[in-house]
């Protein structure tokens, strides 16, 4: 199935080429390596090729699954591609039945109701979700393996949703919005309608009824997220065209922003900003895509838009491993329109 939101002329052959060696340099890389780990007993003390074995590289779980999207969404994009071969090689090696079921041994683990949540499971569901929409063998073959995992974190999700009264608003891996936008485009690729209702229920329970979101005191220190416009992007999915204009009239009646400046490639916590100005960059033209076409912001908002996008695709840098293990993922995702449809 062809991606409607992907335009092949106006994508970069080469920075695909150079986003697919980022993650097939990391996938199966071990070390170095941040496990958020509960431990039970000292069996658990175990390296995190046993702990997780199909998600241990790329420095942490959620940025090996998302590793893995980008493979899967370039071998998709780009099949002849000369990287390509290399990123279905990769992806086999890591998603085999017996790793997948360490997996869901692993995620269903006495006390680990929270591992890599909503973060790390939202994007193990656009992953597959990525692998669903693909019209391939060696997708579909991957997608029946992954199935288990992915059943896994949508029931983790269904059962911690509801009782999550307030959603959280920071610009890192809790953020609730955009695991919100993440899940929401899962449940309507797969027709997972039931998971979908729920998502977009609490959605607009949390912020339907926002108004001035405080975009000046942005970005925090380590953002890779926006607060304001990850609500945003997220919104946009559940309200039609007019109704969102006003919705967003009332909740962003300004958006001035600039592109962040990384201070230190080496600080893995500081280099969070180059990730900052890609997902700004796809939250703006989620939002544009979703305004009506007579309205005013689309102009400004894209050119910000693309202003942010220069300065991300800039700063991922391969030499800096301390962005190089994850920068990739959110590049591809904007650079491909992923979540344009």
């Amino acid at each position: 199935m062809a991606d409607s939101a992907f335009d092949h002329s106006s994508f970069d052959q080469a920075l695909a080429a150079r986003f697919a060696r980022l993650a097939l340099d990391c996938v199966h890389q071990e070390y170095p390596n941040k496990v958020s780990h509960l431990m039970n007993s000292d069996t658990d003390a175990r390296p995190p090729r046993q702990l997780t074995p199909a998600f241990y590289g790329c420095f942490d779980w959620h940025s090996s699954v998302h590793g893995h999207w980008l493979l899967v969404r370039l071998a998709r994009l780009v099949p002849r591609a000369p990287f390509a071969a290399d990123a279905r090689r990769a992806v086999s090696q890591s998603l085999t039945p017996a790793h997948i079921a360490a997996e869901v041994a692993y995620l269903q683990g006495k006390g680990r109701a929270g591992f890599e949540r909503p973060y790390g499971l939202a994007w193990l569901l656009q992953l597959a979700a990525e692998l669903k929409e693909w019209d391939d063998p060696d997708a579909r073959q991957w997608s029946a393996t992954l199935h288990p995992l992915e059943q896994a974190a949508t029931a983790a999700i269904a059962s911690w949703l509801p009782k999550l009264e307030r959603p959280t608003r920071n610009g890192e891996h809790t953020n609730t919005a955009f695991a919100i936008g993440l899940m929401l485009d899962y449940a309507r690729i797969t027709g997972h309608s039931d998971f979908g209702k729920l998502v977009e229920s609490r959605a607009r329970d949390y912020y339907l009824k926002d108004t001035n979101c405080p975009l000046a005191y942005e970005p925090s220190g380590e953002d890779f997220l926006s607060p304001c416009l990850a609500e945003a992007d997220a919104v946009r999915r559940i309200l039609p065209p007019a109704e969102f204009a006003r919705w967003l009239l009332a909740f962003l009646p300004h958006v001035d922003l600039q592109p962040t400046r990384v201070t230190d490639f080496t600080d893995g916590r500081l280099y969070h900003l180059a990730g900052l100005n890609l997902s700004r960059a796809w939250m703006l033209e989620g939002i544009v895509s979703k305004l009506p076409a007579a309205d005013s912001r689309r102009q400004p908002f894209t050119a910000l838009a693309g202003r942010l996008r220069d300065a991300g695709i800039e700063s991922v840098r391969a030499e800096h491993y301390e962005g190089g293990h994850w920068l990739g993922s959110f590049a591809v995702y904007l650079a491909s329109g992923r979540g344009l449809r």
